[in-house]
């Protein structure tokens, strides 16, 4: 019979995605206040695709990864993407901009193997979790370098998110070594909490 093992923690991010500095502002400080400490910050970049977003958000998008400092159970990921559209909700209803929907928020996370984002859309290559939020791995760790896949976004092509990315795991890879967290040969004792952070 196979026995279930310590699962490890992971970087929780977001990607922050406006055309209006003040929007993107907001984001990290409600992702500071709410998930705390601000870890890994990417550098923002021009976010196009194709035109998808310009009827709700307008022209002229940027985006910004945002890391958390407290690592955290991946298991929350249908949580997150919940929690962030009620705060795009809540900062739309606000009234600042005149698009309809002024921020988007995509939460996700780094293992120490992938990228893993939250999705509300359905694909062949994702998996349903629940609350109607899927999973996608969008990047593997292969080889010491990060790779993307055939249905990956092309803004998580570029070499600035994989330097987020690597960033992420590096400081993932020093805590588990440090409080000997590794998977690999642990057992987890029933009752026992699998990781620290939510």
């Amino acid at each position: 019979m196979s026995e279930i093992r310590l699962i490890e923690p992971v970087v929780r991010f977001c990607a922050v995605i406006s055309r209006h500095e003040e929007a993107r502002q907001w984001a990290k400080q409600r992702l500071a206040e709410r998930w705390g400490e601000l870890g890994e910050q990417g550098t923002p970049s021009s976010f196009e695709a194709g035109g998808f977003y310009k009827p709700e958000m307008g022209d002229g998008l940027t985006k910004e990864l945002i890391g958390i400092a407290e690592f955290a159970d991946p298991a929350g990921l249908a949580d997150w993407k919940n929690v962030t559209n009620d705060w795009e909700a809540e900062y739309a209803s606000l009234g600042r901009h005149p698009e309809p929907r002024p921020l988007n928020l995509d939460p996700g996370y780094v293992s120490q193997a992938k990228l893993v984002l939250a999705t509300i859309k359905d694909r062949d290559h994702r998996i349903y979790l629940r609350d109607g939020i899927f999973a996608e791995v969008t990047l593997n760790y292969v080889g010491g370098r990060w790779v993307h896949h055939r249905w990956s976004y092309p803004d998580y092509r570029i070499e600035t998110v994989a330097q987020f990315a690597a960033a992420c795991r590096g400081r993932l890879r020093q805590h588990l070594k440090a409080t000997g967290g590794f998977r690999v040969g642990v057992k987890k004792t029933p009752g026992a909490k699998s990781v620290t952070g939510s």
